[in-house]
């Protein structure tokens, strides 16, 4: 473990976690590489959901299914092909979802929308069975500012929650979320945060900083400016789903995710736009491989 008030925090590097990348067996097939539930907004608001599900896609996840409310299903339908899409309305339907099909990694957040709605969905996604095996829920944007007025209850749902819960914030979102009671650097906010809320926090920024509960940090440092670009942490949220999807454990497919994301977005470089990060993750992932 180590000690979140270390003057300079472990670098987030390929050798903290390139070990436990998920490598597919000879006999796997889509569903035991790992199932990805992305849940997505209205019907003008689905790009994000789908960033994040190619994100999960490229990341290595078998299957990738995209959840649409009704009015969305054709918007949703008309950009994919091999990612799934699924009908779910309301947290009856999202709760059917997850008792059927079990998806081992959720994310929920990108332009889902804030308010009552993200709320029920997120604790629907906490207060589900998991029965014994691994879950994990990644929570972004919309799911973080949706309890901006309430975060003791996300906070008190995560702590019941049999799932593993990663809260990827910008700045903004992080003080929606925490306020401004954390003194001291970038590091020692994270740390805080992660004790307190007891999810993993990935604070993105030029310096993203990865803590979990129980002390471990990690301090990403290959950033490129090209990332600051719409749409980018929607891809980083799937990225972490797909990785956790396959079984890697939440911290390392964060640490990875972030990465590996960082490092698509330097070798890209100028006129870089979310929608090319998918496709620069294969040949990374090879390397690591």
């Amino acid at each position: 473990m180590t000690d979140p008030l270390a003057k300079t925090p472990p670098r987030n590097l390929p050798e903290l976690w390139a070990a436990r990348l998920p490598r597919p067996a000879r006999d796997a097939h889509k569903y035991r590489r790992g199932h990805v539930l992305v849940l997505s907004g209205g019907p003008l608001n689905t790009g994000a959901a789908r960033l994040s599900a190619k994100g999960a896609a490229r990341a290595g996840a078998g299957a990738v299914t995209v959840g649409s409310p009704r009015d969305a299903l054709a918007a949703n339908a008309a950009h994919l092909t091999s990612t799934m899409l699924a009908e779910i309305e309301d947290v009856g339907s999202l709760l059917a979802f997850l008792e059927e099909r079990f998806p081992p990694a959720v994310v929920i957040g990108p332009a889902f929308g804030v308010g009552g709605k993200c709320r029920a969905f997120v604790e629907t996604i906490l207060t589900s069975a998991v029965g014994g095996r691994s879950a994990t829920a990644v929570l972004d944007a919309d799911a973080i500012t949706s309890f901006k007025d309430e975060a003791d209850r996300l906070f008190g749902l995560i702590a019941r929650s049999e799932w593993k819960v990663v809260l990827t914030p910008h700045e903004g979102e992080f003080r929606r979320l925490f306020g401004d009671k954390a003194d001291g650097l970038k590091a020692d906010h994270a740390c805080q945060a992660a004790r307190r809320s007891g999810a993993i926090v990935v604070y993105k920024g030029p310096n993203t900083t990865i803590a979990a509960p129980d002390g471990r940090i990690a301090v990403n440092e290959n950033g490129s400016p090209f990332l600051a670009t719409a749409g980018s942490g929607d891809v980083l949220g799937g990225m972490i789903a797909g990785l956790a999807g396959q079984g890697m454990p939440a911290f390392e497919a964060a640490c990875a995710a972030v990465w590996i994301h960082a490092e698509a977005g330097t070798r890209f470089g100028p006129g870089l736009i979310a929608d090319d990060l998918p496709d620069m993750l294969p040949a990374i992932l090879r390397e690591l491989l």
